[in-house]
């Protein structure tokens, strides 16, 4: 199997900080902000982003895990807080890689069953041929590629690193 990297380690901590940022600027009145991660690499990229976020701001960041059935994303969707902690809240819907749109489109319906007051999408990479009207608030690189290609994003010690399979 061929792997083309499309971002190594050095490149994937600039994202993490330049996201960080655009999200602090985003949210730079509010108090608090949820940073809901689509599980599994997508939490791991919003504890990412939400350390960072500690560290350059005053922001109380409460931390979600989504749990959504990729294949079949119109089954039932659960978080790791409970819905009411979201209720009227500042939300950033994150993802490493964002490709059809169907995760992220499922994932802000379920967390628009309650009011929100502002709701925006964050992810490392944006293949940019979508099924789906969603966009990208906040990425860390725009990728055109194939339907046959896939993007892969590896969260490891001092080895994070993005490729193109």
């Amino acid at each position: 199997m061929n792997q083309n990297i499309i971002l190594n380690h050095l490149e994937i901590d600039h994202k993490i900080k330049r996201i960080a940022y655009q999200i602090f600027e985003t949210f730079a009145e509010e108090k608090e902000i949820i940073l809901a991660g689509i599980a599994s690499n997508g939490y791991v990229f919003a504890e990412k982003i939400g350390g960072i976020l500690k560290t350059i701001s005053d922001l109380d960041v409460i931390l979600c895990e989504v749990k959504i059935d990729k294949q079949n994303p119109f089954t039932e969707i659960t978080t790791s807080i409970p819905k009411e902690t979201y209720k009227n809240k500042n939300i950033v819907l994150v993802d490493d890689v964002l490709n059809s749109g169907s995760t992220l489109i499922y994932g802000v319906k379920h967390f628009l069953e309650l009011p929100v007051k502002k709701i925006k999408t964050a992810v490392l990479v944006d293949r940019n041929h979508k099924k789906f009207p969603v966009k990208a608030d906040f990425k860390g690189i725009s990728l055109s590629t194939s339907f046959k290609e896939h993007v892969q994003v590896v969260f490891e010690d001092n080895n994070n690193h993005a490729y193109l399979v």
